[in-house]
Order: structure tokens, then C-alpha cells, then sequence
């Protein structure tokens, strides 16, 4: 590639406007603006039509970090349709709406405030009639907001095993797989208290390949995962030993066919079950592509749904990336890869860090190790919710430069890495990317360029 003068502060201003492109597209009121309109007494969800006419009531329900946004947006197409709603929201994110009743949530473990919430809108849903319908709102952290354990097990008891699982490295539908099974409102359990109510789900996806059994746990989507996968969950990560008394009950009660499973596929409530993905990783890969070719650069997609262990997959890209290097080391015009979807981490240190910085630290210790030629490259690493694990950063950013300024600070970036530290790291090296909140979830993005 052609020698280029283009300073890293240069670059990484046109990293941020490819993500900062990316981001507009799935914030929550574009969403809905896009995808639900009203024309006449006619609702019009993307392909399919509904007779207003025919509700006597439309009552609205909002999960997830998007939630109060993704409220805003429907009541400005519905207007004063809505009777009444719930719309959970995180203490930064508050928002009035009329005839909408704001609750306060968690993320990401479940607490009181999770059980009041879960509670109230199951109430909603078990006044529901024949001829009302419910919008339901659904985005990313849905699981932990709404939290109504199965009978027998206390709140604390399931924000243990949901804790102990986050930490042993076990991915959504891992996580989501114990946490239905454990739930008086997940699995299809909601769209059951609704029913015969008509039941549209409005989702804003979090989840590899737009799993609507896995997305907020699935709450009015059927569930196709069972008791006895739950218990080889909690097996795999050596947990079901010391899983508290109560889950463990719970789980065997279930695998023996003692108490229901959550709700299966053939299950007639389906019939007047909507559920529609209005936004997910994919729609802000292609504006993120968008926006690099006019940038300048040629772009490609890899994927949308990228897994598994953050230092792992760091491994495989560096490998893909160096070898576009050297291929690319005769090729004048700049070139972006991107790549979506939502990696794990299994903590065994005690840093602090988030999946997007370890795999950004873990990115720069293979780019270390492997360095060679002259390109000006970038690779950048974020969370689309602005929130990258228990940290106020979206992410990080690394540059060939930033080699020079950790020899100059003395610091092992392995040491780092070992001890899940890449907060720390790339706080003292200036590279944590810090969008704050941005009201929406589509997983993470992942930009490499080369000028």
C-alpha cells in the first residue's frame, strides 16, 4: 500500500465517523420511524397490515436499554392510541410519556427494582381481553430488567447463578437458556399471560443471528431449550454443585416433568403473536460500509455474527489482518473491514474491562508479536450500547504508534490481559473510546482499517 502521512488522530477521526454512522441508524425512534407507520385506521409493521378498528384497547409495554426511547417513538406514530403502558428505563435514561407509567430497571443483574417491574407487567398482560392488543418493546437487556424467579427460588438466589454464569464466560444462549427455566415471564411466558389479546413485539436485536428465543430471554417468543439443557448449562461451567438448593430443585422438578416447561412452538397462543426485528447488527454493519466508501475506502463486511472467546477471536483477525497487510502493500485506495456480533470473556483476573477492550488488548499484543511494513492501520473495537462490560467506556482503539507510548510507560499489555485488565490499560495509553449511553443495542462492531 502506498505510503500515506495521515496521523493517527486522523484515522481514528474517520474510524468514528463510520461507528458514529453506524449508531444513528439503529437509534430506537429511527427504528420505529422506518418500520410501523398508521395510515388511516390501517397499522402498517413493515409487511404486514392491522385493522386498528378491530382493538378495542392498545396497551404498550417497553424492555431493555432502548426501552423509553423505542416508547417515544411508537406513541409519536400512534399518538393517543395508547391507553396505557409500562417503560422501563436505566436511571440516565428517564423519560415522561403520557399514559405510560416509568419504571425503574437493572442491568446487568437483576435486583428489587427488576422484581417490581417484571411483576407489574405480568399484571398488564393477564387483564388483556380479546379484542386488545399489546405492543411489546424489546431490546437488549431485557433479561436482567424483568426478573420474576420461578416459584421457590428468591431473587438473590437467581442473580447469584446469573452472576457466576456471566463470569465462567457462558454466551447469551447459555445465560439465556438457565434464566428462562428460572423465570415466571421468560420462554414464551408472557405472550401466555396476554393471550387472547393480539400480541406485537417491536425487537431491536442483541443477538447472533436475530434469535428471537434468546433476545430479552424471549418473553413472547416460544422457547425451544428444555429443563435438562438448563442443568448441562450449569454441568459445563462446574456450577449445578453450587448452584443454590432452590434452582437445583427447581431444574430437577423440571427435567422429571414435575412442573411446565416454558412455552413450546405448537402452543395456539402463537396465532396472534407478532414478533418482528425492526433493527440488529447487520443494518449497522451495511451503514457503516456505507459511510467508509465515502470515505474513501473500498469495504467489506465479514460478519455479523462473530463468537466466542474475545482473546480467541482477537488470534483469528490479527492472522486475517496481517495477512491483508502484506497483500495489500501495492494497492494505493484505503481499505475498512467490518465485523459484528458479541464475544465472551472468562474472568479469572481482577481488572476490570469489558469484552471490546480485551479483545482490542488481546488484538495488540498478536499485532505486536507479528509487525512488519509501513501501513497506517487501525483496529477498533466497540459496543454499540456505549457500555463495554462494568466500565463508562464503549470500547478501544489501537494504532502502530501506540507501541512506542507503552515502551515508553513500561507496561506489559500481557500482565494486562492475564489479570482482565484492559480498562487500566488503555486508560493510561489514551485509547478508550467514550460514547456514553447511546439508547440502542445491536451487539458490537469491529473496524480495521488500512491507509
Amino acid at each position: 500500500m502506498a505510503s500515506t502521512k495521515i496521523t493517527d488522530a486522523e484515522l481514528f477521526r474517520k474510524a468514528e465517523k463510520i461507528y458514529r454512522a453506524a449508531l444513528s441508524e439503529v437509534v430506537p425512534e429511527n427504528l420505529i420511524k422506518k418500520n410501523v407507520s398508521v395510515h388511516e385506521e390501517k397499522l402498517i409493521v413493515q409487511d404486514r397490515s392491522f385493522d386498528l378498528r378491530r382493538f378495542d384497547n392498545i396497551y404498550l409495554v417497553a424492555i431493555g436499554k432502548a426501552a423509553p426511547f423505542m416508547a417515544k417513538g411508537l406513541r409519536a406514530v400512534l399518538k393517543d392510541r395508547i391507553k396505557e403502558g409500562i417503560a422501563l428505563y436505566l436511571p440516565q435514561n428517564k423519560i415522561a410519556l403520557k399514559n405510560i407509567t416509568a419504571l425503574p430497571a437493572s442491568h446487568p443483574l437483576p435486583d428489587e427494582r427488576s422484581f417490581q417491574a417484571a411483576q407489574r407487567i405480568l399484571n398488564l398482560a393477564t387483564k388483556l381481553r380479546e379484542k386488545d392488543l399489546m405492543f411489546v418493546l424489546i431490546s437488549g437487556g431485557g433479561s436482567a430488567q424483568i426478573s420474576l424467579p420461578a416459584s421457590g427460588i428468591s431473587l438473590e438466589e437467581k442473580r447469584v447463578i446469573t452472576d457466576r454464569l456471566l463470569l465462567a464466560g457462558a454466551d447469551i444462549t447459555e445465560l439465556n437458556t438457565v434464566r428462562k427455566h428460572l423465570s415466571r415471564i421468560k420462554g414464551g411466558r408472557l405472550a401466555q399471560e396476554a393471550f387472547p389479546a393480539t400480541v406485537i413485539s417491536l425487537v431491536i436485536s442483541d443477538v447472533r443471528g436475530n434469535d428471537l428465543e434468546n433476545i430479552a430471554s424471549g418473553p413472547t417468543h416460544w422457547d425451544s431449550s428444555t429443563y435438562g439443557d438448563a442443568f448441562q448449562v450449569l454441568k459445563k461451567y462446574n456450577l449445578w454443585d453450587r448452584a443454590p438448593a432452590s434452582i437445583r430443585t427447581v431444574i430437577k422438578s423440571g427435567v422429571r416433568n414435575k412442573i411446565q416447561e416454558t412455552v413450546k412452538r405448537e402452543a395456539p397462543i402463537f396465532k396472534q403473536i407478532h414478533n418482528i426485528i425492526i433493527g440488529d447488527n447487520l443494518e449497522a454493519l451495511r451503514t457503516a460500509k456505507g459511510e467508509a466508501e465515502k470515505l474513501g475506502f473500498r469495504s467489506f463486511i465479514l460478519t455479523s455474527s462473530d463468537h466466542g472467546e474475545a482473546r480467541k477471536v482477537a488470534q483469528n483477525y490479527v492472522s486475517l489482518f496481517l495477512n491483508v497487510l502484506e497483500s495489500e502493500k501495492a494497492t494505493s485506495r484505503p481499505l475498512c473491514l467490518l465485523a459484528g456480533g458479541e464475544l465472551t470473556v472468562t474472568v479469572k483476573g481482577k481488572g476490570k474491562g469489558g469484552r471490546n477492550q480485551e479483545f482490542a488488548l488481546a488484538s495488540l499484543i498478536e499485532m505486536k508479536k507479528s509487525l512488519r511494513g509501513e501501513a497506517k492501520w487501525l483496529i477498533l473495537s466497540i459496543g454499540t450500547d456505549g457500555i463495554d462490560g462494568p466500565t463508562d467506556a464503549a470500547g478501544a482503539w489501537i494504532t502502530p504508534s501506540i507501541l512506542e507510548t507503552i515502551q515508553g510507560l513500561f507496561l506489559d499489555p500481557i500482565q494486562y490481559l492475564n489479570n482482565n485488565d484492559s480498562y487500566n490499560f488503555f486508560k493510561k495509553v489514551g485509547r478508550l473510546i467514550l460514547t456514553g449511553p447511546t439508547h440502542t443495542n445491536v451487539m458490537d462492531l469491529r473496524l480495521f482499517l488500512i491507509e
